[in-house]
């Protein structure tokens, strides 16, 4: 014949519906502060770094390789082309006289322009 052993049941432990759902809410409106403070950081950081003042400026970038790049500097009216990589920087050509006037680019279309032109068209 077997023998039941009677252990004990230990009482499950209460569980505070109501309390957890707001520390879930709170750690969720915690965290969602921390992304707006996050952003507006680096925006007023990123302000910081404006051309302002400087002498130097990166007209512009072109990649040539997977480590290697191009850049085109604006140094005191100069425009510098220099030659980016593994082996450090180098010097390509030095533009002499002032650098030419940048003309904006005529601004693109926005998609309801197009649309509307495609309609036209018969």
């Amino acid at each position: 014949m077997l023998l039941a052993l009677a252990l004990p049941v230990a009482a499950a432990p209460e569980i505070n519906a109501g309390g957890e759902l707001i520390r879930v809410v709170l750690s969720l409106l915690g965290i969602i502060a921390l992304i707006f403070a996050a952003g507006w950081l680096s925006r007023r950081l990123q302000a910081r770094t404006s051309p302002g003042g400087r002498r130097l400026r990166c007209v512009e970038t072109m990649a040539v390789g997977a480590r290697d790049r191009l850049m085109l500097i604006d140094a005191d009216g100069k425009r510098l082309l220099v030659g980016v990589g593994q082996g450090g920087m180098r010097t390509l050509h030095v533009y002499e006289g002032a650098a030419p006037e940048e003309t904006p680019a005529p601004p693109v279309p926005g998609f309801g322009d197009v649309l509307a032109r495609w309609k036209r068209t018969p």
